[in-house]
């Protein structure tokens, strides 16, 4: 079945034979071979095609009426058709008409199809698809919207055709995080993960973000089982004897990866959260780590395929949930919901979900551990203060898990490198933006990356400065949201912080860290997106 794109190509081609015959250029066909001028002489033979070798033979080709077969002066000599043919000054014209006549003959010549077969391959070749739903404002592209409109909101057509209204103003943001959910609904990626909590989707598969309309008892069990707003979990002590029993797994070797921050973690994660049975259980760790891969855009076979994992994860874990002790996050939530009938859960909440979630969410703990500790690699002084801080905590006694320091390193990490680095949300009505109408299903864009590394509004945008979040005032910067603001403030916020920094802690107590890959300028301005797949660490003993 020919498709558009192949008769165009076909097309294509056929205007440049045309042209090959008014030059009197030969033409080569897509296997490489030129094909013969038109006319009866250069017909080829039913069984000797242009261009195609007979059986057993070497590939042919048409010289033409006016050249001589390659190396005809020379019998002896066996000259491949791909090997261009060698002209003397003889054989060069002499005078005024040297610069006029053709460098060569005819099939020496360079034909039109070979100049143009670099275009006619990529012509030929589908494109990538872009993920639908995907986008990446660039902080070049934005810095040139704002100088061509100001602060004022921008109405954009991305390339897929998208119609976006992008905030360009911090006094947008402030608007953009205190609109309830009725008047800007959240339209969140299909997979949002972050430090965050998750809500199902649209069939209690996907997860989605906390801005979602969640039912005022899932917010009040996710407020009291992680402790929203208090720096010390209340289930502090076991907590961090997990951290330091799994973050053995970080310092095993003398380096360190991806791979083995996210085993470290995620034993970590499914002890937290389901208990200490949980840390072994690799098939659960393997059901998760279909969901987390899972874009939510699947069709047919592939969605009934992760409809069954999801349902083999949600059994698991609700047997866990069952069993699970009082320090566990799961237990809390249980004891949050008291007795629940997991066949009709339209009135309550079941803590098994909320359990699987939680596991979800603590997938980007990994990804800001490997990028807080190479920044910290990179600027000793920082990291030597961050590793006394990690010392002194140990004699802390019930101020174990505070670590100030280290927490500003690891927002400042998710300054530099958000998880989450665009926020995308939907008018349900008609709106209005600095005097400006927009019919209901606007779609309103928070570049959160670009405000937070903003060099026209954030004094070293660019640099890693732990030191900012000193500032008491720093936490309600509307421009910094590496939790967000308003009511779509995370929950586990304090709790995500608390876990980095605590893993942080127990590498820094006994290595020195240094950054193998990549190798960053701690003066110069930092990259911008640093993709923890790449980062390798190397571990010393202090």
């Amino acid at each position: 079945m020919r498709t558009v794109q192949g008769a165009a190509l076909d097309g294509l081609k056929a205007r440049v034979r045309a042209l090959a015959e008014r030059t009197g250029l030969p033409v080569r066909s897509t296997r490489g071979a030129p094909r013969p001028h038109a006319g009866p002489a250069a017909r080829p033979r039913p069984t000797e095609r242009a261009g195609r070798a007979p059986r057993g033979g070497a590939p042919l080709a048409d010289p033409g009426p006016a050249v001589p077969p390659p190396g005809a002066g020379d019998p002896g000599r066996r000259t491949s058709v791909k090997e261009p043919l060698r002209r003397t000054s003889a054989d060069r014209p002499a005078g005024p008409a040297a610069a006029l006549a053709p460098s060569g003959p005819p099939a020496a010549a360079p034909t039109v199809l070979a100049t143009l077969g670099a275009l006619l391959t990529a012509a030929g070749r589908p494109r990538p698809r872009r993920r639908p739903g995907g986008v990446r404002a660039s902080a070049a592209a934005l810095r040139a919207l704002r100088a061509r409109h100001g602060d004022a909101p921008a109405l954009v057509r991305t390339r897929s055709g998208q119609t976006l209204l992008v905030l360009l103003d911090p006094q947008d943001l402030r608007r953009f995080y205190a609109e309830p959910v009725s008047v800007l609904a959240a339209d969140p990626p299909q997979k949002c993960r972050g430090l965050s909590t998750h809500e199902p989707g649209r069939d209690a598969d996907g997860p989605g973000c906390a801005r979602s309309e969640q039912r005022p008892e899932r917010r009040r069990m996710s407020a009291d089982v992680l402790a929203a707003g208090l720096p010390v979990h209340p289930a502090a002590g076991p907590i961090l004897n997990v951290v330091a029993e799994e973050a053995r797994h970080l310092t095993a070797t003398g380096t360190l990866e991806l791979v083995r921050a996210r085993h470290a973690v995620n034993r970590a994660a499914r002890r937290i959260v389901l208990g200490d049975p949980a840390a072994d259980d690799d098939e659960l760790a393997g059901w998760l780590t279909q969901l987390r891969a899972e874009d939510g855009r699947l069709r047919g076979g592939r969605t009934r395929a992760a409809r069954s994992v999801h349902d083999k994860a949600r059994a698991r874990v609700r047997e866990y949930v069952r069993h699970a002790g009082d320090d566990t996050l799961a237990g809390r939530a249980a004891r949050h919901a008291g007795p629940v009938d997991t066949t009709d859960l339209v009135s309550g909440v079941d803590p098994a979900d909320e359990a699987r979630l939680w596991l979800l969410a603590m997938d980007a703990v990994p990804d800001t551990l490997l990028r807080t500790l190479l920044l910290l690699g990179a600027h000793p002084c920082e990291q030597d203060a961050a590793a006394a801080e990690a010392a002194a905590e140990v004699a802390a006694g019930r101020a174990r898990g505070e670590l100030p320091r280290l927490r500003a390193c690891v927002r400042e990490s998710l300054r530099l490198y958000p998880v989450v680095p665009d926020l995308i949300r939907v008018t349900r009505g008609e709106t209005e933006w600095r005097g400006v109408r927009h019919p209901a299903g606007t779609a309103v864009l928070l570049p959160a990356a670009f405000h937070q590394r903003d060099p026209e509004r954030v004094p070293a945008a660019h640099v890693f400065v732990p030191g900012r979040w000193k500032n008491p005032g720093a936490d309600r910067d509307i421009r910094m949201a590496p939790f967000s603001h308003g009511g779509g403030r995370c929950p586990g916020d304090q709790l995500g912080l608390m876990i980095t920094a605590a893993f942080c802690a127990e590498v820094l107590r006994g290595h020195r860290i240094t950054g193998t890959r990549p190798v960053l300028d701690p003066v110069g301005p930092l990259p911008v997106t640093l993709d923890p797949r790449g980062v390798r660490l190397t571990l010393t003993r202090r």
